[in-house]
């Protein structure tokens, strides 16, 4: 199947390593131009070297209101056009809700939700017809996570924003749908099994709740994320999409 996304141009953030990385790697590999947003110039420079001249880095906080103009306008000088965005917010930390500080609550809500949700809104405002965003969120949507009560809190929520900006945009024909990755190989998801103090059981206990027997691989997230922002995807909006080996047990 063609993708059609010779020559498009997307923002993605969280773009420097993990599932942010893959679909980056998987849009280039389709013909399209990437801007890279992160918070570590290394990584940055590491990602746009591996994806080569279709590539451009921005050291970017998504807490920060700059950072969607700042994305942007990177796309417009580089590459004069915006076709859309993968809007990944990064994990926060893990605890339980009686442990997690509003400190850590607080800080959490800046970054993951309130500039998601920021992101989602300038981002989605600039797109032209046929543009689309797709959010990086988690199966937390559906079902609770143990020992990530921070997640479980504020993931519900941004799908149910990326839900109401799909019925906000779908008149201006752009496209908003959330993706919801289960345990994939990522660094993430290592540190969360290491954070437990049994790497292994953790990782074992995980699979044993998958059907499909394994963790996923960071490009399998890739491939479904960038056919959710091509034009392949032209009539699917307000969806979420679960990634995850058939590990939800909800509908």
């Amino acid at each position: 199947m063609d993708l059609e996304l010779r020559d498009r141009v997307f923002v993605v953030t969280g773009g420097a390593r993990g599932l942010g990385r893959a679909t980056a790697e998987v849009l280039v590999a389709e013909g399209a131009r990437v801007v890279l947003s992160g918070r570590h110039s290394e990584s940055l420079t590491a990602a746009e070297q591996a994806l080569g001249d279709a590539a451009v880095g921005l050291v970017a906080d998504n807490a920060d209101p700059d950072t969607p103009a700042r994305l942007l306008r990177a796309a417009q000088d580089t590459w004069g056009r915006f076709d859309g965005a993968l809007i990944s917010v990064g994990g926060p930390p893990p605890g339980t809700v009686s442990e997690t500080s509003d400190r850590a609550w607080r800080a959490s809500f800046d970054a993951v939700f309130l500039g998601a949700v920021r992101l989602g809104r300038d981002l989605g405002a600039a797109l032209p017809r046929g543009g689309a965003l797709a959010y990086v969120l988690s199966s937390s949507v559906r079902a609770p996570l143990a020992r990530l009560a921070i997640s479980n809190g504020l993931r519900p929520g941004l799908a149910m924003v990326a839900k109401t900006l799909a019925d906000e945009l779908g008149p201006a024909g752009v496209r908003v749908n959330g993706l919801m990755p289960g345990r994939i190989g990522t660094e993430r998801v290592a540190e969360l099994d290491a954070s437990t103090g049994d790497a292994e059981a953790s990782r074992a206990a995980a699979i044993a709740g998958i059907p499909l027997g394994r963790y996923g691989e960071p490009e399998e997230f890739g491939r479904v994320a960038a056919f959710l922002l091509s034009p392949a995807a032209s009539f699917v909006s307000g969806a979420m999409v679960p990634v995850d080996g058939g590990m939800l047990r909800a509908l």
